[in-house]
């Protein structure tokens, strides 16, 4: 694929995220991807590496049970080879403990034979630990 179609996979995983539509997410998804977002997966369960795409169903179903998203906003895209850097900032709300926390982020992805076959992100994990943290002072 092109560069461009690379570009075009990522805008539309991004696009099914932001409508809910997991299923039309999941199926952008090589059979064998690997996803990473990192973490302390004993805090926060949906954190660590999952391999296939019926444990990143599993990541989105235990994201949705713990936090809603107020913001989500990829804001650049680069593109080299088979791999697509997205540029963001994001905002969430922790539902066990009602605290918010933002980060700008980084994810990055590698497609093959025109299905996302890699996800990692980079992110503040600090943050985020404390807005799950229920004894930490995080803003609100």
């Amino acid at each position: 694929m092109s560069q461009e179609e690379n570009i075009r996979l990522v805008q539309d995983a991004y696009a099914a995220f932001k409508r809910g539509d997991i299923s039309a997410l999941l199926n952008l998804l090589a059979e064998d991807v690997s996803w990473f977002v990192p973490g302390p997966h004993d805090l926060i369960p949906f954190l660590g590496q999952r391999r296939g795409r019926d444990q990143v169903k599993q990541f989105f179903s235990l994201l949705a049970d713990s936090q809603d998203s107020e913001q989500f906003d990829p804001r650049q895209t680069i593109a080299q080879g088979d791999q697509v850097v997205s540029l963001g900032h994001y905002r969430w709300r922790v539902k066990s403990t009602g605290r918010r926390f933002e980060s700008d982020f980084a994810h990055v992805f590698t497609i093959r034979n025109g299905k996302v076959s890699d996800f990692h992100e980079y992110t503040d994990t600090h943050a985020t630990v404390n807005a799950y943290s229920a004894g930490q002072a995080a803003g609100r």
